[in-house]
């Protein structure tokens, strides 16, 4: 399904959102509402769907609807915290206002829960909320160890040192950020990156993005920065020498 017409901001800096919502309806109103001069805003009407945009895109609220086709909101959520390793705060809505519905909500990694019907206000004033709360001064950036990655301007800082990525493989490098100290699985950084065609890659595919990021790296930091977990997968892999001079 294709998202309602993208949102682009005058101001310096917009507010980021993702709204996961497969009732179009009420998705172009709270584009209508939000508008333009605040925020950036995009929009998908399934989980997978909004599970490729996270991987590819750097997000600072996400609104999640409960009530999606094929995979539940429940299970997008935990699929975001666990698979992505995303820790963008997360609004989930529904009209399913149980306590018990409330409590798997967060449960699963959602940060607030907003029962519908409700005013377009309030979750205006919720998703600021959210916003001031995991925003501030020193929280640009991802952190593995000593290794820093800008999803925003796609830099990777090693003491001092820096390389630019592009393309897939800095989102390969995004996710793999996010996971540390964790691995991630051939067929989960598949599937994140090409999303319902992942499991139909082929696994060189894979391995070719996963060596032209490793040879970026080497040349612009003196380290490749990924072990191969044989098998398996992919992770961050920090040079000890670096780790140890930091502590």
């Amino acid at each position: 399904m294709s998202k309602p017409p993208s949102h682009t901001s005058g101001v310096v800096s917009p507010l980021r959102l993702l709204i996961v919502e497969d009732q179009v309806d009420l998705a172009e109103n709270l584009f209508e509402f939000l508008g333009e001069s605040r925020y950036a805003l995009d929009f998908a009407a399934d989980g997978l769907t909004a599970l490729h945009l996270l991987a590819t895109h750097n997000y600072d609220v996400i609104v999640l609807d409960l009530m999606l086709p094929g995979v539940s909101g429940f299970e997008i959520c935990r699929r975001i915290r666990n698979d992505l390793q995303c820790s963008t705060p997360i609004i989930m809505m529904t009209a399913r206002g149980s306590m018990t519905d409330k409590e798997q909500g967060f449960e699963f990694g959602a940060d607030d829960y907003l029962v519908k019907p409700f005013e377009l206000r309030e979750l205006q004033l919720r998703i600021e909320a959210l916003h001031r709360r995991y925003s501030g001064p020193g929280q640009t950036g991802l952190v593995a160890g000593p290794v820093r990655f800008d999803p925003g301007t796609l830099r990777v800082d090693l003491a001092g040192q820096q390389a630019e990525l592009t393309g897939i493989p800095a989102r390969l490098f995004e996710l793999l950020v996010r996971a540390y100290p964790n691995f991630l699985s051939h067929e989960a950084l598949s599937e994140t990156i090409w999303g319902h065609d992942g499991a139909g890659i082929e696994g060189h595919t894979l391995r070719t993005h996963i060596y032209s990021l490793r040879q970026t790296l080497q040349k612009a930091l003196g380290h490749s920065l990924i072990k191969t977990v044989y098998g398996r997968g992919y992770r961050i892999d920090p040079p000890a020498e670096v780790e140890s001079s930091l502590r």
